[in-house]
């Protein structure tokens, strides 16, 4: 069990968790008695999202990918924890969205932290969620293209979602972060 602290402690999972439940408390207490909205929502699976980020690479990436230790098992399961970390925050919230956006974007996350690196990862997400925040769209190709904003049921978002996660957790289970030498 020793290994499994260890492992968090680099990669600053307790900072991420203290983090998640304050981001997620202030937004539960300003939300005000009826809940808070569809837009103070995206936005907090998306801090959240962000929060998490921190956590999929260590101090030297390069150590992790000349290890010993095969990392596929430990990086699918650091995804998948990340992801219940995130749900079981908002559980109060409407369970379809949520479970959507934090899925794409933590998908969407996983993939640019494999390709542009951890400290870049987050901008893709960032600038998605504002863009389909700030100007929504009508019709299947808005519900693409706006996909982590769409409340109800959304075919289309949902598909959009469910491909940013799959390729992301394949890309990230099996690369790994992009080592921030860029050689």
């Amino acid at each position: 069990m020793r290994w499994v602290t260890l492992y968090a402690r680099s990669r600053r999972v307790p900072a991420a968790v203290a983090a998640a439940a304050g981001v997620t408390g202030v937004t539960w207490v300003f939300g005000g008695p009826g809940g808070i909205n569809r837009t103070a929502l995206v936005l907090t699976v998306l801090v959240l999202v962000a929060v998490v980020t921190a956590t999929l690479s260590g101090p030297d990436d390069s150590l992790d990918r000349t290890a010993a230790r095969p990392w596929g098992w430990l990086r699918a399961s650091h995804l998948v924890a990340a992801l219940l970390l995130v749900l079981v925050v908002l559980t109060p919230g409407p369970v379809r969205p949520v479970v959507r956006d934090a899925a794409g974007l933590l998908g969407l996350t996983a993939l640019g932290a494999s390709t542009v690196g951890t400290g870049r990862s987050w901008f893709l997400p960032l600038g998605w969620t504002l863009g389909a925040t700030i100007f929504p769209a009508d019709g299947v190709l808005g519900e693409v293209l706006t996909w982590p904003t769409q409340g109800g049921p959304s075919r289309p978002a949902d598909l959009v979602a469910g491909g940013l996660a799959l390729a992301g957790f394949v890309a990230y289970v099996g690369r790994g972060p992009r080592g921030s030498s860029w050689s």
